[in-house]
């Protein structure tokens, strides 16, 4: 049953990202789903009826001032991590992560929020941006509602905090 489960969001997701030039509002059309449906925990989690909600992603590229010394890359990036954390705190960032190569895209967040405007005010407290050292892109994203319990999770699996 959970692989029925699985699959079916799998299909959602892989459908939702094929629906580039119709509305949001009913991105494909419905079919039921069996399994078991908290009507507690969508409401939690801003679930629509697909258990998808959405979110902006923010791709962070490298910025026009990457010549910092090494002590203040180091007080720059100790500041972006607490500004990630507070925003994790305050819920309104689901995801954050660094990628390991060498691309211009440094990393990236998923905010739990709708438009881009929010996302831009989000942007402009982190002191990486705020340096120069990093710039966001932003894009609306539709994702499931599951991400707003993806803190809940990580802090059962961290031994250590950023």
């Amino acid at each position: 049953m959970k692989n029925l489960i699985y699959i079916s969001l799998l299909f959602l997701m892989v459908i939702a990202c094929d629906q580039s030039g119709q509305s949001n509002d009913e991105p494909f059309e419905a079919m039921p789903v069996e399994g078991v449906y908290d009507s507690l925990l969508a409401d939690e989690t801003g679930a629509d009826d697909y258990g998808m909600r959405r979110y902006v992603m923010a791709l962070l590229k490298e910025g026009p001032n990457r010549e910092q010394d090494s002590a203040e890359v180091a007080q720059i990036q100790r500041a972006h991590l607490d500004n990630i954390t507070r925003m994790a705190e305050e819920g309104m960032l689901v995801m954050a992560g660094p990628f390991f190569d060498n691309w211009e895209v440094k990393g990236i967040y998923i905010f739990a929020v709708e438009t881009i405007e929010e996302a831009e005010e989000l942007t402009k407290t982190d002191p990486a941006i705020q340096a120069g050292r990093l710039v966001m892109e932003l894009h609306p994203w539709y994702g499931s509602a599951a991400l707003m319990k993806m803190g809940d999770m990580h802090e059962k699996l961290a031994k250590k905090s950023i």
